[in-house]
């Protein structure tokens, strides 16, 4: 498989259509229109070397906090799509970047994560993030097929 092959496979995956969708859903001003998908998810892309230009201490701002949600609203709706029961993630961030993100489907959390740093968020490229995103989505489906009835509810 070629890199382009691999590469168009990637931005075909469910996922990152969802994170795409996110994304724009966030620009009420029309920014993103006629920006090209990579363009729109540059902001989760955070080398090495930009992480080390970060400062350790910081606060996110309002741009950080609402990628932040996109992330787990996209899984959210990768859960419902593929488990036919409503997720809805809450996400509580203080204002120093530390909180937790929750996905429940019913009365059931299928998702806990625990978020540090929120202001350095990102991932090293795209391929990591949907790695990471179909990692979180099996675990979360996995609950849910263990506990059925409860996510029902």
């Amino acid at each position: 498989m070629t890199t382009a092959t691999a590469d168009e496979g990637l931005w075909s995956s469910e996922y990152v259509k969802e994170m795409v969708k996110q994304m724009r859903a966030l620009d009420s001003y029309g920014t993103y229109d006629g920006w090209p998908n990579e363009r729109v998810l540059a902001p989760y892309i955070v080398t090495k070397e930009q992480r080390r230009e970060i400062p350790v201490i910081g606060d996110p701002d309002e741009v950080i906090l609402s990628r932040v949600k996109a992330f787990y609203n996209g899984l959210a709706v990768l859960i419902e799509k593929e488990s036919g029961l409503m997720a809805s993630s809450v996400i509580n961030i203080t204002h120093e970047g530390f909180g937790r993100a929750l996905i429940t489907c019913g009365k059931l959390i299928v998702l806990d994560r625990t978020l540090r740093d929120v202001h350095r968020f990102g991932f090293e490229s795209i391929g990591k993030m949907k790695d990471e995103a179909d990692k979180l989505l099996s675990v979360a489906l996995a609950i849910i097929g263990k506990y059925p009835e409860v996510a029902g509810l």
